[in-house]
């Protein structure tokens, strides 16, 4: 069949080119124009019209050829043509319409065929007048119809683009301006909210416009296409957002502007707004805090512990990892702690021992390290690109940038003050750990070369400290201080002690041995020389000192070995010296020798 059916078109063809060498006839075209051969038959029918414009019927097949080509025109990429085609088929069919008569369809019955029926009436095969017309009205109609639709397919299409494109627009404006999500909500302003919300309308439209394409597009029928929309989720603002939407596919991703848009200001009505709002009163507590300070001297340490509030601390740092406010309020808190302290410490009483002392030092310093360490950690920031992000906190707190800088100015430059000098307090306290005050006498507490007329050789460390003391060159003497908290000693005794062997001279030879009671109340103190005389012997010379007596005798001995240790017999109040080889002296409680 369609191998004849092409035979036939050949033949048709062959006809009406050689016809074309001479005059067209129309009956040649209409061999082709019903056979429904447009596109062949187009080129003849116009040479035909240009001579013969008495012609309904090729008036109505020029209609029916400009209503085919509408059908095959693209209706979103070719919209014009196809409009453009659809008029041009209303004209010819007006044309036809209005020439089309009795007279005509008698005439050339054969070329209306395609309207040839069975006569009700009479059972007779025949063609109307009014069928012809009939048909020809329904078809501009419907081709009105249909450029109607057209127009608003177009429109709906075009709008939705047009629309998703501004939507776009707006939302790089957004990127351009904030550029992290961090500062998309910390700077957040009325400007912004109005901007979301024109884009969550925005997109709303484009979606809207969307649906309405799609139901003019039904309205059509057949077009080509049947388009179905997605939404994509924006979950990272500053790397989405920005690829463009293809209309014409049949999946139409776009970025879903009004779910983000609007998950942003609620975020920001919920979340920032109110939290700027918690900075500000939180920053306004602190400062009571520090009115109530320093207008009646208090400390107020217990009060900042209530007032830590680590929810808006949790709270912030979803937006801001490192929050300027926290590092001011850690700034203003760090100098009230220290404050206070020095508030307590001044009212403490128990500051008579250098242990407390130090202790109070110890904390003063570390707080005032606390402090200098946070204000110089803030002054190193960028405090005006930070400040930035937190205008209304900013503004309500400190009025302008200045003023805030001016505050962590003041307080790094506090801070180093305080830490300088508790340094300061600290190491004049260390050094009075390491000595007895005795009078106009300084006796130290330490080991090793000192500039000073006494030499400890022995340190019970918070117990008491003896030695010898050089007042002159001939003169050596012994010396016992008890070692209390103050340094200021409640047992303190010099005894004589053997010139010869304990010369300053002979210090590095010196040693020295002791017993103290355990009740403290008896000290013994043995100096000796490691160092034997001429006659081979060690001097040595014991002391026995009694805490509410002060010394009760001091003897210098000799003894054939270098004594090691020294043991009191409780009952009898006998001391014995002891060698390196189980060598033994012992001495009645007055110091004479037992053995």
């Amino acid at each position: 069949m369609a191998r004849q059916a092409s035979l036939q078109l050949f033949f048709l063809l062959a006809v009406v080119y050689c016809a074309s060498a001479q005059k067209v006839k129309y009956k040649d075209i209409y061999a082709l124009l019903s056979a429904k051969q447009y596109e062949s038959a187009e080129p003849f029918l116009n040479r035909y019209l240009k001579d013969n414009t008495d012609n309904p019927n090729a008036y109505l097949f020029k209609g029916l050829i400009f209503q085919e080509k509408a059908t095959k025109d693209d209706v979103l990429k070719q919209t014009s043509r196809m409009q453009a085609n659809i008029d041009s088929a209303i004209v010819f069919y007006d044309i036809a319409y209005k020439a089309i008569n009795e007279k005509e369809v008698k005439k050339n019955g054969e070329y209306y065929a395609a309207y040839n029926r069975r006569d009700l009436r009479t059972g007779e095969f025949g063609v109307a007048l009014s069928d012809i017309q009939f048909d020809l009205e329904k078809r501009m109609e419907g081709l009105r119809e249909r450029k109607d639709r057209i127009r608003m397919v177009k429109h709906y299409f075009l709008l939705a683009d047009t629309l998703y494109k501004k939507s776009q627009t707006l939302y790089k404006g957004l990127q351009a301006t904030y550029h992290s999500e961090r500062v998309l909500y910390l700077r957040a302003d009325d400007s912004l909210i109005e901007s979301l919300v024109v884009l969550a309308n925005r997109f709303d439209s484009c979606v809207q416009a969307f649906d309405q394409y799609r139901s003019a597009s039904m309205l059509m029928g057949k077009t080509g296409y049947n388009q179905v929309l997605e939404g994509k989720e924006i979950t990272q603002f500053t790397q989405e957002g920005t690829s463009p939407a293809d209309f014409y596919a049949s999946k139409v991703a776009l970025w879903d502007y009004a779910t983000f848009a609007r998950g942003v200001r609620t975020r920001i009505e919920h979340d920032i707004v109110p939290m700027r709002q918690h900075l500000i009163t939180y920053d306004a507590e602190i400062n009571k805090l520090h009115e109530k300070l320093t207008k009646e001297n208090v400390s107020v340490r217990s009060d900042l512990t209530s007032l830590i509030d680590r929810l808006l601390m949790e709270q912030l740092r979803k937006y801001d990892e490192a929050p300027l406010p926290m590092d001011l309020f850690a700034v203003k808190i760090a100098e009230l702690e220290y404050r206070s302290l020095e508030i307590e410490n001044n009212q403490r009483t128990d500051t008579s021992s250098l242990h407390v002392k130090m202790d109070m030092a110890r904390k003063a310093l570390s707080y005032a390290s606390k402090l200098d360490s946070v204000s110089r950690g803030v002054m190193a920031r960028n405090l005006d690109s930070l400040a930035l992000d937190y205008p209304h906190f900013v503004t309500a707190s400190y009025g302008n940038i200045g003023n805030m800088k001016g505050m962590v100015k003041a307080a790094s430059e506090y801070a180093s003050a305080a830490h300088a000098r508790e340094q300061e307090k600290l190491a004049k306290l260390s050094e009075s750990m390491r000595w007895i005050v005795s009078g106009p006498d300084s006796i130290p507490l330490f080991m090793g070369k000192v500039n000073s007329k006494f030499r400890p050789l022995i340190i019970a460390e918070e117990r008491f400290t003896a030695g010898i003391q050089y007042a002159d060159s001939i003169s050596p003497l012994g010396y016992l201080y008890s070692i209390n908290v103050t340094r200021t000693p409640e047992v303190k005794v010099t005894f004589p002690v053997e010139k010869n062997s304990f010369r300053e001279s002979q210090v590095d030879a010196t040693k020295a041995l002791s017993f103290i009671d355990v009740a403290g109340n008896l000290y013994y103190v043995l100096i000796y020389s490691v160092r034997p005389g001429t006659d081979n012997q060690f001097d040595v010379t014991l002391a026995k000192i009694y805490k509410s007596d002060g010394l009760a005798w001091s003897t210098n001995y000799k003894l054939a070995f270098i004594p090691k240790e020294l043991q009191f017999a409780t009952l009898t109040g006998e001391v014995s010296i002891l060698g390196e080889e189980g060598e033994k002296t012992t001495l009645d409680k007055k110091g004479a020798i037992v053995n």
